[in-house]
């Protein structure tokens, strides 16, 4: 089914298609993440998956990329709403012919989005020194704790969430010390390995919160770049390609949110999601787990971010070595708290 999927978009390039999308959003701007093209518009966004494949994807098929992107609308509509508009197809006639929604050969899929105003975008108010009320952060926390609850009411996947965490630590280890070049004086193994046994050392506690409820299929990727100040609160661009990823404690998530907050500058944030889900019943996890969590996220962003070199071509090259050298200098405070505290 994939090679009929292959063959039927084969005489069409994917630089055809970028253009064709620039041609109907005139004037959007176009972004490349590392998995699509982002065409955004006055009033709408088209996107593109890329027909990659990594160790944790493979959108290479027609078929995969329609998939994931059924997922990504699925998911998302949960947090989002109405912000995901649907999944268009892009068709070609027999003259070659693009169109987008129209009938024809199906050559790809598009998701279609309502524009969020970018200047309420959670990491564009804080890049720009206006932080934003404790009102809508406590609004934000409220849409999460909602959402949270509903998650509550299924339980798939029971020890899916440690099983996770352990292999992402080794998976830290084994490409941050293969990148050790790029991260120059950033690089410290002993942070990498104390970080992993942190996860070990708090198994017990994490299997127990996973059996009553604390673990659920959450965001994934819960960044202040994915979260819109509207009201009410816009959370979107839920992970859909990894349940794995998705599988989280509900307080790993929120205070990864809180850790990017405070790398701009917004300490306080974290603190505040925190008391609000703490204050709506759940049950926070041990200081100690709470530190291997945030740990383990810095550790985990900078191995991501780094690994951004391994491309064939990186895009900006020379912000990903910053970027990690960040998160590694975070994970070290937070151990070294922990060895004062």
């Amino acid at each position: 089914m994939a090679e009929n999927g292959a063959q039927r978009e084969a005489d069409v390039s994917l630089s055809q298609k970028l253009a064709f999308l620039a041609q109907a959003l005139p004037g959007a701007q176009r972004i490349e993440t590392h998995t699509a093209y982002v065409f955004v518009a006055a009033d709408r966004v088209l996107k593109l998956k890329k027909p990659i494949c990594f160790d944790y994807l493979d959108y290479r098929s027609l078929e995969a990329r329609e998939h994931v992107c059924r997922e990504e609308i699925r998911l998302n509509r949960q947090l989002a709403g109405e912000m995901y508009l649907g999944l268009v197809p892009l068709v070609c006639d027999e003259a070659g012919k693009m169109a987008l929604g129209m009938t024809g050969r199906v050559i790809d899929w598009v998701v279609e989005m309502r524009r969020l105003p970018t200047e309420r975008l959670l990491d564009a108010c804080l890049r720009s020194g206006q932080s934003p009320a404790p009102a809508e952060i406590s609004a934000v926390a409220n849409r999460l704790i909602a959402f949270y609850r509903d998650r509550q009411a299924d339980r798939p996947n029971p020890g899916l969430y440690l099983r996770h965490l352990r292999c992402e630590s080794a998976v830290n280890i084994r490409n941050l010390t293969e990148m050790r070049a790029y991260l120059r004086g950033g690089y410290d193994g002993t942070t990498l390995r104390a970080g992993a046994a942190l996860i070990d050392r708090h198994a017990a506690e994490i299997r127990a919160r996973d059996r009553t409820r604390l673990v659920v299929e959450g965001h994934g990727d819960l960044r202040p770049e994915h979260v819109c100040l509207t009201t009410p609160p816009t959370i979107f661009d839920r992970l859909e390609f990894s349940v794995e990823m998705r599988m989280i404690d509900v307080f790993d998530e929120v205070n990864y949110l809180g850790l990017e907050c405070a790398l701009l500058g917004a300490r306080w944030i974290g603190a505040h999601l925190l008391a609000a889900i703490t204050a709506a019943g759940f049950s926070p996890p041990s200081s100690g787990l709470l530190r291997a969590y945030g740990v383990f996220r810095c550790l985990t962003r900078a191995r991501l971010t780094i690994d951004h070199l391994r491309d064939p071509v990186p895009r900006t090259p020379e912000k990903w070595p910053l970027q990690a050298r960040s998160y590694l200098t975070r994970a070290a405070e937070l151990l070294a708290a922990g060895a004062n505290g």
